[in-house]
């Protein structure tokens, strides 16, 4: 019985561990949460980018919106500034706080 015992006792550790881990893993930190913003955090030049590359690049910006960016460069020439963007239908000044990491010049 004292083998038994032993193996009730581990097999009851090793589920509280596993639990605790899981618990850990499942309420991400301050820390986490940095990580993953930085993890997907990938710049997008809009006065170079093709419409498919910023769509997938800007958060909020479908295919539409980013032809439409490619357009308004093409008639207008480069963006001097970000907030140039929001002459763009399709994009605001909300859009622009989202995306003000991704988003580069040149």
């Amino acid at each position: 019985m004292g083998i038994l015992l032993k193996r009730i006792v581990l097999i009851i550790t090793t589920t509280i561990a596993f639990s605790t881990i899981v618990m850990a893993a499942s309420e991400p930190t301050d820390e986490m949460r940095s990580l993953v913003i930085t993890a997907d955090y990938e710049p997008v030049n809009i006065n170079k980018a093709s419409a498919a590359r910023i769509a997938a690049a800007m958060k909020g910006v479908g295919l539409k919106t980013a032809t439409a960016i490619v357009a308004y460069r093409k008639d207008n020439g480069p963006f001097k500034t970000i907030d140039e963007l929001t002459e763009v239908k399709g994009v605001g000044v909300a859009t622009l706080r989202k995306n003000q990491r991704v988003i580069v010049l040149e």
